[in-house]
């Protein structure tokens, strides 16, 4: 999955978690399991990292950079840190279990102007929700 829609899902997990604790931990379960959906990935490092920093960026000014939302954004995106930042690599393996378990992350299936797409919706659904309660105020 594109480093915008794990940040997109985890976000969406952080909502529902209700608390950082949870959020925490479903973010990461939501990087895995984004993981585990065949999709197409980007080339572009650069793009990766603009739009999932953008996004994180987004629902931290709009929501509050301890907002559960938030939380669980961050962990759905940083186990791929691991791809872009020098990390130990214990007998060679990636760290997080979806990257260095066989078969785990599969390509093909859902394409990456999808994946923008969703990730954009979700952006502006949770980045907007918090200003309809104060809308004429």
């Amino acid at each position: 999955m594109i480093v915008s829609l794990h940040v997109a899902s985890g976000a969406l997990a952080g909502t529902l978690a209700g608390s950082r604790g949870r959020a925490l931990a479903l973010g990461l379960l939501a990087h895995a399991a984004g993981d585990a959906v065949p999709h197409q990935d980007v080339a572009s490092r650069a793009f990766e990292t603009v739009s999932g920093l953008a996004g994180l960026l987004l629902l931290a000014a709009a929501r509050g950079p301890l907002d559960p939302a938030v939380v669980g954004a961050a962990a759905a995106s940083a186990p791929d840190l691991e791809h872009v930042l020098r990390l130990p690599r214990p007998g060679g393996r990636k760290l997080f279990p979806s990257h260095r378990v066989p078969g785990w992350h599969r390509s093909g299936g859902l394409p990456a102007s999808v994946q923008v797409l969703a990730a954009g919706a979700v952006f502006g659904a949770l980045a907007a929700g918090p200003l309809y309660g104060r809308v004429g105020r």
